[in-house]
Parts: structure tokens; sequence; C-alpha cells
């Protein structure tokens, strides 16, 4: 008759319970995983459409003259694709930076041709430098009689 020892049995309940911790903290570390990143992309929506809406109501205080918008906005005007546009970059704590400390990117570009007669439409699209985009809504401006 073969005798198993105390300790033997001690050491398999030991065991036991290493493993159902271990994958309790596997799940638990999944869970936090997930919340930092869903608190981040919940961050970074709200502090690109609070950016979104500050451009597109300089764009729209200037009747849409891109070149004071983006001066009002902290960044700066171009051609994109024979489109006028504000390009502003942001850094980590979402201020305005130049292009080699951006990791948020704010483009207004104006549809060619307009989509409506009266109205100068664009696009406004934020997005991170390294791809995704967090807002992208249109914006219209309504022309006035002289331009």
């Amino acid at each position: 008759m073969r005798h198993h020892s105390k300790a033997t049995l001690f050491l398999i309940e030991q065991l036991i319970v290493i493993a159902i911790f271990a994958i309790c903290a596997a799940v638990c570390i999944s869970i936090f995983a997930n919340a930092y990143f869903m608190a981040r992309d919940s961050r970074d929506i709200s502090n690109a459409l609070l950016a979104a809406e500050s451009v597109a109501e300089s764009f729209k205080a200037v009747s849409g003259d891109f070149l004071s918008a983006a001066d009002i906005s902290g960044g700066w005007a171009e051609t994109v694709d024979g489109a006028d546009a504000i390009i502003v970059f942001f850094d980590s704590n979402w201020r305005v930076s130049d292009e080699s400390e951006a990791q948020y990117i704010l483009r207004l570009v104006r549809d060619n041709p307009p989509k409506h007669t009266g109205l100068l439409t664009s696009e406004l699209t934020v997005s991170r430098t390294g791809g995704g985009n967090l807002v992208t809504f249109p914006v219209a401006v309504r022309l006035q009689a002289g331009n």
C-alpha cells in the first residue's frame, strides 16, 4: 500500500491556488489595459472636438478666409490637392506645436467645387499622426454678397 505524504497534497493544493490566482490576475490586467485605452480614446476625442470647434468657429468668424482663420488658430494655410486648407499640429498635451512634435493633426480642407451656391463648404478632420481619425465633420460658411 502506497502512502501519499501530506506534503505532496499540500503542494498540489498550493499549485492549484497559484494557477487560479494567475488566471484572475491575467483577467484583471486585461480589464485595466482596456480601461486605459478607452480613457485615452475618450480624452483624445474630447480634445479633438474642442480643437475642431475652435478652428471651425474661427473659420466662420472670418467668413471663410483661410489665411485669417489659420492665423487665429495657430496653424497655417496651404493648398492640398488644389484646395485651400488649414493645417494645425498639436502635441501630446493638445497644445499647438510644430510638425516635429505633433501627435495630432487638424485639417480643414475646402470642398472643390463648392457643393452649395452661396456656401463655402469644407471638411474638418482631426487625426492622430500615426493614423486613425478622431473627428470628422463638415463646416459651412455663408458667403457675403461681395465674396
